[in-house]
């Protein structure tokens, strides 16, 4: 029996707490599903399960240390659920820095089909 909305957000919120963001794609995650982040962000759009890999690839390879990871209780709404997301972490050639943003998902059948980013750029 596929999770429900609630559910699904919980475990990503588990599975994210504890750094897990590869298993929580590779558990969570429709094999057809979206990667929206905000325009001018150096990630384009990514669709499918091998796109989202290839992005979260580059992401952990501009990354020197993450030294935390803070995220909030999701809140649902029907087949949608959000929540904040904090890294305190140093990116290759800069400074360490805190980065917040809030996550947007969507759920059909027991699975995250799409999920999209909002946070300031630069």
């Amino acid at each position: 029996m596929a999770m429900n909305t609630e559910a699904v957000a919980r475990r990503l919120v588990e599975l994210c707490r504890k750094g897990l963001f590869n298993e929580a794609q590779d558990e969570l995650y429709a094999d057809d599903a979206a990667s929206i982040e905000p325009q001018g962000s150096p990630f384009p759009p990514a669709k499918g399960r091998a796109a989202l890999r290839e992005k979260s690839k580059r992401f952990e390879e501009s990354v020197e240390a993450i030294h935390g990871v803070t995220v909030s209780d999701p809140v649902v709404a029907g087949n949608y659920f959000s929540c904040e997301m904090t890294l305190d972490m140093t990116q290759k050639g800069s400074p360490r820095a805190k980065f917040a943003e809030i996550c947007v998902f969507k759920v059909r059948s027991g699975k995250i089909v799409h999920e999209q980013f909002f946070y300031d750029l630069g």
